[in-house]
């Protein structure tokens, strides 16, 4: 049974605030620009989620945060500094990007006790996170032997090594059953709660739902939208859908009422965006024409997220959010 983080983090107790701030971050690779005048900020004692389809510069911008990559311009710090000007910053941050490697020969206690030393713990804060993560019945088995799921954790456990104020976690839920997401997102808020700063990417607004207090969602690598969880709810816009026999009085009705359809109306067959369905039912009523479906069209978080990123149907206006003091950004060309 995985045991409760305890406070106060090491980056916390070095005088760090943990705050996040991305400001006009840019990155080209040769005439591709994958990030694009990137700004936003994260808070410490939230979960926010970095959010955005693969290939948005997720990945790109974690890298430029922890100084793996050299931005074109702009900056991006932690508590106000360059991850190099950080002192002992593996006790600050903990990153995980990406797939880990370990040695398939090597136990989950062997690999965690090869870092422990250039972090700068005891070797009993090696048991302290298997103990956290849940791995330590299997400390001394051969990482080899491990599922997906097993070797999350124990990538978690390395971040969770020097006990830092900071997480910037990739695509963390990867390999995990229900119940391990439901262990993560309990485990990752119950480290923000003491005050610590969790980034926590995914392409995926569905699988860190539950767990985030923030957003921030990227494509083509700009700032499309920042803001608390329920700010994103809060853009959804009503839909309705229609089906009628007749579909030239259906698309006559639909222009005198200025209405704004999607799909083709010579089906018969549409959604209609910022209508409510009791508005539609008493125009076609009034109009004489005869409808065999009508209905509310519940967009839901991920829709919301999937029209903001361009992948579905229209955005909707005033994308970019200004909640918390983050910088505002471009909405995607």
């Amino acid at each position: 049974m995985a045991s409760t983080p305890q406070p106060p983090p090491a980056g916390l107790r070095g005088g760090t605030d943990g705050t996040v701030v991305i400001d006009h971050l840019s990155k080209r690779f040769g005439p591709v620009r994958a990030v694009d005048d990137l700004s936003f900020s994260v808070a410490p004692g939230r979960v926010t989620g970095f959010l955005g389809p693969n290939g948005a510069g997720k990945t790109t911008t974690l890298r430029m945060l922890l100084g793996l990559v050299r931005p074109t311009s702009g900056s991006a710090t932690i508590g106000g500094l360059a991850y190099g000007q950080i002192p002992r910053p593996a006790r600050t941050v903990g990153a995980a990007l990406e797939a880990a490697s370990f040695h398939p020969g090597r136990s989950a206690l062997d690999h965690l006790r090869v870092y422990a030393p250039q972090v700068g713990v005891p070797d009993a804060r090696v048991r302290e996170v298997l103990q956290l993560v849940g791995l330590d019945a299997v400390a001394d088995r051969r990482v080899g032997g491990f599922s997906l799921g097993m070797r999350q954790r124990l990538a978690l456990a390395a971040t969770l090594l020097g006990d830092p104020a900071v997480l910037l976690l990739d695509e963390p839920a990867n390999g995990l059953d229900p119940e391990g997401i439901r262990w993560l997102r309990e485990l990752l808020r119950a480290l923000a709660a003491q005050g610590r700063t969790v980034l926590v990417s995914s392409h995926v607004l569905s699988e860190v739902e539950q767990t985030v207090d923030d957003v921030v969602i990227i494509a083509r690598g700009r700032l499309v939208h920042a803001s608390s969880l329920a700010g994103l709810a809060g853009l959804a816009r009503p839909r309705v859908h229609v089906v009628s026999p007749d579909p030239s009085a259906l698309a006559a009705l639909v222009e005198r009422a200025g209405w704004a359809p999607v799909g083709s109306s010579t089906s018969g067959r549409l959604e209609l965006v910022d209508v409510r369905a009791a508005t539609v039912g008493a125009a076609a009523f009034a109009a004489g024409v005869e409808l065999h479906e009508l209905s509310e069209v519940d967009v839901g978080l991920e829709g919301i997220f999937l029209e903001l990123v361009g992948e579905a149907g229209p955005v909707p206006t005033g994308a970019v959010g200004d909640t918390q003091g983050r910088h505002r950004g471009e909405a995607p060309r």
